[in-house]
């Protein structure tokens, strides 16, 4: 029972961490490389990801566990439908980051949590008692209240951030596979497509990454490790805590991408979105308080 504990308690520091990364050194990192086009930077992403996680698999010597997974069809399959789920992910985040629609964003990030909640319950038997019912419920009154603000354009950014999101922890918690080596197998699946853009992208000269810059050039590099170290520790925090606890604990990102949109980027934050922030911290205190108590 304490090693279960020990594993349970391992797993909900994980997400946090990754959820604040995400939230925070996230946002910062890539709305500073904004002026390289959603685009370009979406491609580099791709490409620095898959060179990370081969330097990885390399240092930690987990190419067996490589041929493993990917002599069995079903969970390259898998794989390939997480690879593209986490691929839109990148994308359209890219896109709200490099348009001023960061708290667009964080709206679906929002969503996400609640998702997982729902999803762990019906492929998993992941256990919702009446607080967890409540908490839950007041999200949706917190997303409802959005939708209605948002009534006259519909906050697509969000949604297709947030369910992109959730069913990949989705795929990744069912097949159950080495968090790292099924990161670089998705990663492989994108990388063709991303050598092809990037081809595009350099013989029309509209690449911002060159020998010529070369701070520039190592600042787009580490778009490999800001994406990998995250999604390494959030993924891992997954399978250890379970998809409706990790995903309560995820609300650190939103809630940071708010912030930040907010006050220092200076988006808009209307007096529905504020209310909608309040229920769902209430949401979250009441659902980490009933995670304490029951475990």
């Amino acid at each position: 029972m304490n090693n279960i504990n020990h594993q349970f308690n391992k797993g909900l520091l994980l997400s946090s961490i990754g959820s604040f990364w995400w939230g925070f050194l996230g946002v910062i990192y890539f709305k500073y490389l904004e002026f390289i086009g959603y685009v370009e930077l979406v491609i580099h992403r791709c490409l620095w990801t898959a060179l990370s996680l081969i330097i990885t698999t390399f240092f930690f010597s987990k190419w067996q566990i490589f041929f493993s997974i990917i002599s069995n069809k079903k969970k390259l399959v898998y794989l390939f439908f997480s690879g593209f789920l986490i691929f839109l992910n990148w994308s359209v985040w890219i896109y709200a980051v490099a348009t001023d629609r960061i708290i667009d964003a964080s709206f679906g990030y929002f969503i996400m949590p609640i998702l997982s909640v729902f999803l762990g319950y019906i492929f998993f038997k992941e256990k919702l008692n009446q607080k967890r019912v409540f908490s839950i419920s007041l999200v949706m009154i917190s997303i409802l209240i959005l939708l209605i603000y948002s009534i006259k354009s519909l906050p697509w950014v969000g949604i297709v951030v947030g369910f992109s999101w959730g069913f990949y922890n989705l795929i990744r918690k069912k097949i159950n596979v080495d968090t790292d080596i099924g990161l670089l197998i998705e990663s492989l699946f994108i990388l063709p497509f991303a050598l092809f853009a990037f081809y595009l992208v350099f013989k029309n000269g509209f690449n911002d990454f060159s020998f010529s810059k070369p701070s520039l050039s190592l600042v787009i590099l580490l778009a490999g490790p800001m994406t990998v170290i995250p999604l390494f520790l959030y993924v891992r925090g997954v399978e250890l805590s379970g998809l409706g606890p990790a995903g309560m604990i995820f609300y650190i990102t939103p809630t940071l991408q708010f912030l930040l949109g907010y006050f220092y980027y200076n988006e808009d934050f209307s007096i529905p979105k504020f209310v909608s922030f309040i229920f769902i911290w209430i949401a979250v205190i009441i659902y980490l308080k009933d995670l304490y108590e029951t475990n």
